[in-house]
């Protein structure tokens, strides 16, 4: 069994450094298949959902990546209960197989072209279960490392692990940048496969480093006492004290460190390339700058939450990113893409439409449609990055697009034929389109007058704030709950928190970018959450550096 003993500095000893490297390497590699599909979703939409036209292409891509989210909590319940009562090691040894098998098979799967329908639909059960084996995956690494921590040691112990979400990324683009710069135009053809595939590599490093560990000694010495949880889910979430923890757990702690979490990371990098039309490439690398530089304050922010606690140091973050998301993301477009500010100012964009016939276009299961004629000329706009302004209507008026002088109707989809609807609006962008650019709106962002440090230090300031919520989290949750149903009772909140509050923040924040015209306005999402848990987490989460959790 691993010592829990640290020599007279305080350092880490070499047990207790395996530990760590073996619990935070192998969810880098989880984390890193998971962002895999994220940073390629076009080009999935192209391989796997090619009957469908460009724009539900991506739409598709997009929800097959959501399906992932979707089912992260339910990973948590099956897994986190079978941590409670099988042990730590196992389970999240199992979660890294089933992870790093689903994903290189997307690698290995027929596009559309070769095996039709079955394609997507073998994506989407692939997605799920890279999902579930997430939802499992989070709750064993950080339980597990927690219960080797000493005393006054857990934050900084459990900050590493926080660090992998990070690098996973960061590994994620920069295997995707080189595959690009080696394969160069094959790599939409079929070398978009070899990040998929090189996952295998990474499962077999990890699962051997995974092997040479013992139980967690906390959970072993309760298995030995015979102190176990029978049933965890029992326990965990049908006895009100527990659950009154859980509750607060996800609203006073976890949906605010996910929604600055994605915010910082995810909708930052939306936000550059699809709002601001910044190349893909460029944007990637500025992300991995600012992720670069960011990094190791995980690790500075989990040592500081042993030192004045957790509640400060988390609740601090949620405020700081609330309060200053607006002029963060103002200062991103100033300096990354001046001319949509320019264009704003001399040739201003107006919706004019009936009211009753705009609609928050917010489409999480692909069922829903938006075909009204408000509902095109919005969703074209918010597609291109362009703010607009709006403008009421007598009702039964079909929308219409002023850009400066210029004036463009928009057209009527309901009841449209799918053929017909797709030829309409493809006239319609083209037609709108010639009007932006003839009003100076960038199709493009113009590398010449981007200031790239500037941006590097905006988003820095982003990776920050999920630094200072993220770092102590782990530590948080885990001394939050006794031991015998830990595994079951933290990763609940932490996969609802982040697999849905935070997941679903980008087509949360388009949709409301689409209603209102407002490029910023999607901030709004991030800001009210992390406000809600500022709020709840103040005055009725407690302070757990402290507490004893071998209880």
């Amino acid at each position: 069994m691993a010592t829990t003993a640290i020599d007279g500095r305080g350092a880490l000893d070499v047990s207790h450094k395996r530990v760590i490297l073996a619990s935070s390497l192998g969810t880098v590699f989880e984390w890193y298949d998971f962002y895999l599909y994220g940073s390629l979703a076009v080009i999935i939409g192209k391989q796997f959902f090619s009957g469908l036209n460009e724009a539900s292409q991506l739409v598709f891509a997009l929800l097959a990546f959501a399906a992932g989210f979707a089912v992260r909590p339910f990973g948590a319940l099956v897994f986190g209960r079978v941590g409670d009562l099988v042990g730590r090691k196992y389970t999240f040894l199992i979660t890294i197989v089933i992870m790093g098998l689903s994903t290189f098979f997307v690698g290995l799967l027929p596009s559309y072209g070769s095996i039709g329908i079955v394609a997507p639909v073998i994506l989407i059960l692939l997605r799920m279960l890279q999902g579930l084996a997430l939802g499992g995956e989070y709750g064993g690494a950080a339980t597990y490392v927690a219960e080797h921590a000493p005393k006054g040691k857990r934050g900084l112990y459990t900050s590493f692990i926080q660090i992998t979400a990070t690098f996973g990324l960061f590994l994620s683009l920069l295997v995707i940048l080189g595959c690009k710069w080696l394969l160069g135009d094959k790599f939409d053809d079929w070398g978009w496969r070899v990040p998929f595939l090189l996952s295998s590599l990474l499962l077999i490093v990890s699962v051997y480093i995974r092997m040479q560990l013992a139980e967690s000694p906390v959970f072993q010495q309760m298995k030995d006492e015979g102190k176990t949880s029978k049933a965890p889910l029992t326990e965990s979430f049908a006895r009100w004290g527990n659950l009154k923890l859980v509750l607060l757990a996800l609203f006073g702690a976890t949906a605010g460190q996910a929604v600055v979490w994605y915010c910082g990371q995810f909708y930052a990098m939306y936000f550059l390339g699809s709002t601001l039309k910044i190349d893909a490439t460029t944007t990637q690398l500025l992300i991995a700058a600012a992720l670069l530089i960011g990094t190791p304050f995980f690790v500075v922010f989990g040592w500081l939450s042993d030192k004045i606690g957790r509640k400060p140091v988390v609740l601090a973050g949620c405020l700081i990113a609330a309060l200053t998301y607006f002029p963060i993301f103002k200062g991103i477009t100033h300096y990354g893409n001046p001319g949509i500010e320019a264009a704003r100012v001399s040739a201003p964009v107006t919706v004019i439409a009936d009211p009753a016939t705009c609609h928050l276009q917010i489409n999480l299961t692909g069922t829903s449609t938006f075909t009204s004629s408000c509902d095109i000329a919005k969703s074209t706009l918010a597609k291109r990055g362009v703010p607009y302004d709006n403008q009421a209507a007598p009702a039964g008026t079909l929308a219409k697009v002023t850009v400066g002088s210029a004036s463009l109707d928009a057209f009527e989809g309901s009841g449209l034929a799918k053929a017909d609807f797709a030829t309409q609006n493809k006239t319609f962008a083209a037609s709108l389109g010639s009007a932006l650019d003839q009003a100076g709106y960038p199709a493009k962002a113009d590398p010449a007058r981007s200031n790239y440090p500037m941006l590097i230090f905006l988003l820095f300031l982003l990776v920050l704030y999920v630094t200072m919520v993220y770092g102590p989290i782990a530590a948080w949750l885990v001394e939050m709950f006794p031991t015998k149903i830990r595994y079951t009772s933290m990763s609940l909140p932490y996969h609802i928190g982040n697999g849905w509050f935070g997941g679903f923040l980008p087509s949360v924040s388009f949709g409301i970018v689409a209603l209102t015209g407002n490029i910023y306005s999607g901030l709004w999402y991030p800001v009210v959450i992390a406000l809600m848990t500022f709020v709840i987490g103040l005055f009725f989460v407690r302070e757990t550096k402290d507490v004893d959790i071998t209880a």
